[in-house]
């Protein structure tokens, strides 16, 4: 492994800038002209993006600006002593001592490992006063690479991967009687273990595990840190949990295998809140313990969705909610809507037609009338069409993990279940993972008695929350959807038949980007496919009518796509990112549901901006006079769509409306409590 550091990649009381922009971006630029990385500018794309979530400065003056990315070669620390000092965020002032931590987005283990012990090393006085001090780029060097065990004179290195994962905390040395300052249980010192983790796993991770050892042990109790970094995490011993009087969650992602902890008061907040404020946490951890009315692990919200409760709202929490939900949807969307993309372009535009039956009746030895085509065809589009159908169950399902832990999956899967039945589409989905999660964390939430309390999160908070939830959904939300879709239909036929025929266009391009995939969507779908059954050579608005649903349709990921990958990546978190290259292809394919990630995640802006792009590919749809004889397919039937010009033209158009329109209103409309919400949200894609 090479040097993480070396003397070109250390600026000494050299100016960088007046700012923590400038100084980002001249540390990246050193360490792709150390040729560590292949563009500086990524480099340093990536790392504002993460200093523009969560800023990166600590107590003491000191900044670590990070981040995972491709452009990275090699993993490295660039350094630099600012004299003056730049802010950085620090609740004390400027920082002078700033390691930009660059690692590779496929970093391996022991890299990680070697970049989480120079977090840790920052919280040691000698550490940070011997950089200081320090009279040569060498000398930065030689103290950097003792710290993280580069150099055979440094200090004994942690003899394992466990020791660097998880520091040892079990029996930290009473400095003072814990009575005395008020940190007791039942006249004991209080037992209190802790999870860390932020984002990247590399440096605010082990930081905060160790400024909470180290309170800890000045406080005189037991405390236990699992650190859950970029390079895996050793799981705390089960009798420790299981002896704890309070658990601790300094997180800015999801705590892995949280059900661990059930039971256990606890307190919650972001990582740097462990670095800056251990003392505190761990009294408000300790008040817990003593408090049979205090918050418990099991039936609440993850850390996905948690955030200290004085800086987030009500919707800024539901939308980082939603945002867990949608993140485990996204690869039922993706592969789901690929395989039926792919079924489209191997077995033709009629594969769905008689899919089911051929992949029932058929096989390799059997084929059907079409040959091998139609039944590869029909086996991908089988296939895709299952996938699709879990994508309401799944983003409901884990809605209510984000609000209630395991024991919301199940209501919240049934809930999904219940909305496509009751034709609710996604939006039904989103509202009975509310309701199961919301149901289950209160039921959690309950003082149960201990004999029954095995029993509640595997039987007693499924049972009652698939009760309340799916009843409700089906008491109240079906028939007045149902009653809507009716109307709907029943009007645009009226409106068809008469010369408005652009403004049929406007209002189908409406309807199909307003729900994407939803009730709405499919009822100007359905009135769109239905309609063909009728078309001849002398009534060919049925073909029109088909042509502007599927053009309209294809606009939302292929806008979504645009925005987030091309046009503004900066604005969008790395998952989005991910999905818009889904998208792309989703897109292409008039698969709708490939915006919903994006519309799930920030439904008052991009909703809107998608409806006003669809209505302007509609419109310009039906003033062309595009038909097509295809119920299905997006580009991959251009051979059904005439004329081709006409439907390209109307496509490109809403797409660009689209994504500029949402790109606007994510610059200029209330975008900083969105913001916060989006920066915790994992990516388990």
């Amino acid at each position: 492994m090479s040097d993480t550091i070396t003397p070109g990649l250390v600026s000494l009381d050299v100016p960088l800038g007046t700012d923590k922009a400038a100084v980002i971006r001249s540390l990246a630029a050193r360490v792709a002209a150390q040729g560590r990385a292949t563009d500086a500018e990524a480099l340093y794309a990536d790392a504002w993006a993460r200093e523009e979530k969560d800023e990166t400065g600590l107590p003491g003056g000191i900044a670590i600006p990070h981040a995972k990315s491709p452009a990275v070669t090699t993993p490295s620390l660039a350094f630099a002593r600012l004299k003056p000092g730049v802010d950085f965020g620090a609740p004390d002032g400027a920082a002078d001592l700033v390691f930009l931590i660059a690692a590779p987005a496929d970093a391996a283990e022991a890299h990680l490992a070697v970049l989480s012990k120079l977090a840790r090393s920052l919280m040691q006085e000698d550490f940070t006063s011997g950089l200081r001090a320090a009279a040569t780029d060498d000398d930065v060097v030689a103290i950097v690479q003792a710290a993280i065990g580069e150099r055979e004179a440094a200090a004994p290195a942690p003899a394992s991967r466990a020791a660097d994962v998880a520091p040892a905390a079990a029996a930290p040395a009473a400095a003072a009687p814990a009575a005395a300052t008020g940190l007791d249980v039942d006249g004991r010192p209080a037992r209190v273990v802790a999870v860390t983790a932020c984002a990247t796993g590399i440096a605010h991770t082990f930081m905060a595990a160790d400024a909470l050892t180290a309170a800890g042990k000045k406080a005189g109790i037991d405390l236990v840190v699992e650190p859950q970094g970029s390079s895996g995490y050793q799981a705390l011993p089960v009798d420790v949990i299981r002896n704890a009087d309070a658990v601790i969650f300094a997180t800015d992602v999801d705590v892995r295998e949280q059900q661990r902890f059930a039971g256990k008061p606890v307190v919650r907040s972001g990582v740097k809140r462990g670095i800056e404020q251990p003392d505190q946490l761990i009294a408000e951890a300790v008040a817990a313990a003593n408090d049979p009315a205090a918050t418990r692990v099991g039936g609440e919200a993850t850390a996905a969705t948690a955030a200290p409760a004085e800086t987030l709202s009500w919707g800024a929490r539901i939308q980082r909610i939603l945002l867990t939900g949608v993140s485990y949807m996204i690869p039922f969307v993706a592969g789901g809507g690929l395989l039926i993309a792919l079924g489209f372009l191997v077995g033709g535009v009629n594969v769905g037609d008689e899919a089911f039956s051929v992949i029932v009746d058929n096989a390799l030895w059997a084929l059907p009338a079409g040959g091998l085509a139609q039944y590869l065809g029909s086996v991908l589009f089988v296939i895709g069409v299952t996938s699709m159908g879990f994508l309401v169950s799944a983003l409901a399902g884990y809605i209510a993990f984000a609000i209630a832990d395991r024991p919301g999956i199940a209501p919240g899967f049934v809930a999904g279940a219940v909305a496509v039945i009751m034709n609710a589409g996604f939006i039904g989905g989103i509202i009975g993972g509310l309701l199961a999660g919301f149901v289950a964390w209160w039921i959690g939430r309950l003082n149960a008695p201990r004999w029954l309390r095995g029993l509640m999160p595997v039987v007693i908070i499924p049972l009652a929350a698939s009760i309340v939830a799916s009843g409700l959904m089906i008491l109240f939300l079906g028939r007045p959807i149902a009653t809507l879709m009716e109307g709907l239909n029943a009007w645009l036929t009226g409106l068809a038949a008469t010369d408005a025929i652009v403004l049929v266009g406007v209002i189908l391009g409406l309807m199909m980007c307003f729900d994407l995939g939803g009730p709405v969507n499919k009822v100007a779908y359905a009135f769109a496919v239905a309609g063909l059954a009728s078309a001849s050579a002398e009534n060919t608005t049925p073909y029109l009518i088909m042509a502007a649903v599927m053009a309209a349709g294809m606009v939302p990921p292929l806008a979504m796509a645009l925005a987030s990958t091309v046009l503004a990546r900066n604005m969008f978190p790395p998952v989005e990112r991910e999905n818009g290259k889904a998208a792309w292809l989703l897109g292409a394919a008039f698969i709708s549901e490939g915006a919903i990630p994006f519309a799930a995640a920030d439904p008052l802006r991009v909703i809107p901006s998608m409806m006003l792009g669809g209505a302007v590919t509609g419109a310009l749809s039906m003033a062309f006079a595009v038909e097509s004889l295809a119920p299905h397919g997006g580009i991959f039937v251009l051979f059904a769509i005439n004329p081709i010009w006409g439907f390209l033209i109307a496509l490109a158009a809403g797409t660009v409306v689209s994504a500029l329109t949402v790109i606007a209103l994510k610059k200029w409309v209330a975008p900083k409590e969105l913001e916060e919400a989006e920066a915790r949200v994992p990516v388990a894609a």
